[in-house]
């Protein structure tokens, strides 16, 4: 985060990133002990440069409860099985699918969301879908599906 900070204080422009030399792995602790005694960088974070970052170090006990909180949430902030407010997040969008090749053929079945769709379908990405009803396909998906947003 320090270097971060400073990126945004000073601006990218003024940084630069270079590669000063290229060695083993064996060799790594070794040049980066070399380099930093050399330039002395203000903004190198390591305590000692012939050990590993992390190497003997322990995260405390309210760090371990951070991370552990943290990777159980999701991206959008909510725990998981943990139900969203109303209104919370993205609402999901209600589609009909129309398999062509079905026997009865032609048979539509609608779905709660483009995702729950893809699952059903064994379509590896939820995206084909939502890229098929964003560009108004008029061509079956697969020689087999239309999709159509339900309002």
């Amino acid at each position: 985060m320090y270097i971060c900070r400073a990126w945004l204080k000073h601006g990218y422009s003024n940084f630069s990133l270079t590669i000063i030399e290229y060695c083993e792995v064996s060799e790594l602790l070794t040049k980066e002990k070399y380099w930093v005694k050399l330039f002395n960088p203000e903004y190198n974070i390591i305590q000692d440069p012939t050990v590993p970052p992390m190497s003997g170090r322990k995260h405390s006990d309210k760090s371990k409860t951070k991370i552990s909180d943290a990777q159980k949430g999701n991206a959008s902030g909510f725990k998981k099985g943990e139900p969203r407010l109303e209104g919370s997040g993205r609402p999901s969008q209600a589609i009909e699918v129309t398999d062509m090749a079905s026997p009865t053929n032609n048979t539509t079945v609608s779905y709660n969301s483009i995702r729950e769709a893809a699952r059903a379908l064994n379509i590896p990405s939820y995206k084909s879908i939502s890229t098929y009803i964003k560009n108004n396909q008029q061509k079956s998906y697969k020689g087999r599906y239309t999709f159509k947003k339900v309002n």
